[in-house]
């Protein structure tokens, strides 16, 4: 049985996401602050998270730093704000997924599926060999990713969408079917979420070491190429 943590300060919401969950099948935990919620993802073994941002102790973009340090979890914002700027902090935080309150249980749902069906998918391609080009070479097992014996740090988003590239290696890929795979879901339709990132993956990997790795095709979307 796949179990979910909810970490939430209203214990209205909270109870209410509980016994949706309960209904499609999830075992359920349930903590009311960022301290609580924190010690219990340390402590116990959940296939996700999910995690309001307005927290009282320590808020949620915190906690989600934390958590990242030692674990790599499915997480989802629960949050009332809906500015970018929230969207842009959480997931560059390394959350999966973002939902803004108040939001439709079924939509809910169905973006927990998403998460943990990609999950799924990350678990079973670890088992496959470390993926090379050029002077770049990426470590599914440890997610890690090396450029001329140099170790790159990533964000969790960055390294699944450069992952993804070198998985389908001289294959152009669109702009929306990276959304899709990475993101997960239709990011406002907003495909320059897609254009930022790949900067910010240049800016880390191309731009120090002068490389040209990632190609842009334009009007379409993006491939690495075997050199």
């Amino acid at each position: 049985m796949r179990r979910i943590l909810i970490i939430e300060d209203e214990e209205k919401i909270a109870r209410f996401i509980e016994l949706e969950l309960k209904y499609e099948g999830y075992e359920v935990e349930k903590a009311f602050n960022g301290r609580d919620g924190l010690e219990i993802a340390k402590n116990q073994p959940f296939d996700l998270i999910l995690l309001d941002i307005m927290l009282p102790g320590i808020n949620g973009i915190e906690v989600l730093r934390r958590i990242r340090q030692f674990s790599d979890i499915p997480i989802i914002l629960l949050t009332a704000r809906d500015a970018v700027v929230d969207k842009v902090t959480g997931l560059d935080g390394g959350a999966d997924d973002y939902i803004t309150k108040p939001f439709a249980i079924e939509e809910l749902l169905a973006r927990i599926r998403v998460a943990l069906r990609k999950r799924n998918q990350v678990n079973q391609s670890t088992n496959s060999t470390q993926l090379t080009v050029g002077d770049l070479q990426l470590d599914p097992m440890k997610r890690e990713v090396w450029v001329k014996g140099n170790l790159i740090h990533l964000t969790k988003r960055e390294f699944d969408l450069l992952h993804y590239l070198l998985k389908n290696k001289n294959i152009v890929l669109s702009r929306e079917n990276i959304l899709e795979e990475i993101w997960g879901y239709d990011f406002a339709g907003d495909t320059n979420a897609v254009d930022v990132y790949i900067r910010y993956i240049r800016a880390k990997i191309e731009e120090p070491f002068r490389l040209k790795i990632i190609h842009t095709v334009r009007g379409v979307g993006y491939v690495i190429k075997d050199e």
